[in-house]
């Protein structure tokens, strides 16, 4: 065995000569000394278990948070089952067994020791990562999004510690495997490094959080569409043609990307662009276009419209009629309606639309004709 296996069962002989006195009456009868060593290791496990129940679930359950209650009966089990397997290993030493069974007694018990402490171990991190990710904020790195990648990680960790111990409790050398797996790791990583970088960038946009589902962004390519999904290794897209864009996320990680509903709020600025003759009675045109903002339902009151005369054009005087919308998706439908309303107000108002014209003279026509 190795070294951490003689030290334990050195820890168990050293427990067997405390309890011996207390069994002298029973020397002769090894039987009967393993028998009562077994029974008392069971009501000393359903009283340990019955402790952490009764006792001190009574005090998480005062408590104004629920995170306790299940700590505590993650800990009831793996108690209950470590010491009922350690009085087992104890009630095993007054009968004199071989070296070898006892060895393998106690690797037995070692395994399963480290299987249920490593259950334990798990549904603690993800006790906590659920609280964690409960009470984020909008900057922390777990959130419900990337609770599971945390758990997953979590659950690799484990696993491998978990196995090595395992490993070393049965006295089988982990040199090559830990090796073996080293080159593994290497190529793997060369194999899958662009799913890698998209994991990463998954992991670094639900933290630093650019932009949430239900945005409106604009890509550096030019692509416009709601965000309807963040994954870990890509985010989607809706544009408005109904059509889903799915995008790696080591390339959102790495672009420039305008979030349209970002900013103190989700509100969206339009701008509808008229030009009038120059002639042109200009208080009356910023009146009438301050009316058309105001008599559209769908245009926010605040921030209030505005008018802006913006250059003296080419051919007439630049207007521009700033406006807000409660979500950038109502954009091109009150951009529609403004449009609409603009042209028949003015129409109907004898205010010339100037647009570009091109007059063709003739200098002479051909002879002979």
């Amino acid at each position: 065995m190795i070294e951490g296996s003689n030290n334990q069962e050195a820890l168990l002989n050293s427990l067997f000569l405390q309890l011996k006195p207390l069994l002298g009456f029973f020397t002769g009868h090894p039987d009967v000394m393993a028998l009562i060593i077994l029974v008392a290791g069971f009501v000393l496990a359903i009283l340990a278990s019955v402790l952490i129940t009764r006792v001190v679930g009574r005090l998480a359950r005062r408590t104004h948070v629920q995170w306790d209650d299940q700590l505590v009966s993650a800990l009831q089990r793996p108690v209950f089952w470590s010491v009922l397997l350690v009085g087992i290993l104890l009630a095993m030493l007054p009968l004199g067994l071989p070296q070898s069974v006892r060895d393998f007694s106690v690797s037995v018990v070692a395994t399963l020791l480290i299987i249920f402490w490593s259950g334990f171990v798990l549904r603690l991190f993800k006790i906590v990562l659920r609280v964690m990710s409960r009470n984020s904020k909008e900057q922390s790195i777990v959130r419900p999004q990337t609770r599971p990648l945390f758990e997953n990680l979590v659950f690799i960790v484990v696993l491998v510690v978990s196995v090595y111990l395992i490993f070393r409790s049965w006295d089988i050398d982990m040199t090559a495997w830990l090796a073996s797996a080293g080159i593994l790791g290497i190529a793997i990583g060369f194999a899958a490094k662009d799913t890698l970088a998209n994991l990463f960038s998954g992991v670094f946009i639900l933290a630093d959080a650019p932009y949430n589902i239900g945005n409106y962004v604009v890509l550096e390519s030019g692509e416009r569409g709601k965000v309807t999904h963040i994954g870990i290794r890509s985010t989607r897209l809706l544009t408005r043609d109904d059509v889903e864009i799915t995008i790696p996320n080591a390339i959102m990680g790495n672009t420039r990307i305008v979030n349209e509903s970002g900013g103190p709020y989700e509100k969206f600025r339009i701008r509808v662009k008229v030009g009038v003759a120059y002639g042109s009675d200009i208080d009356q045109v910023k009146a009438l276009l301050m009316t058309i903002a105001v008599s559209e339902q769908q245009v926010c009151t605040v921030p209030e419209p505005r008018v802006r005369f913006r250059a003296f054009g080419a051919s007439g005087l630049d207007v521009e009629l700033l406006c807000w919308v409660n979500n950038p998706e109502l954009r091109g439908r009150v951009l529609d309606a403004l449009n609409t309303t603009v042209y028949k107000e003015f129409n109907a108002r004898g205010i010339e639309i100037p647009y570009s014209k091109q007059d063709v003279y003739i200098k002479e026509l051909p002879e002979g004709r």
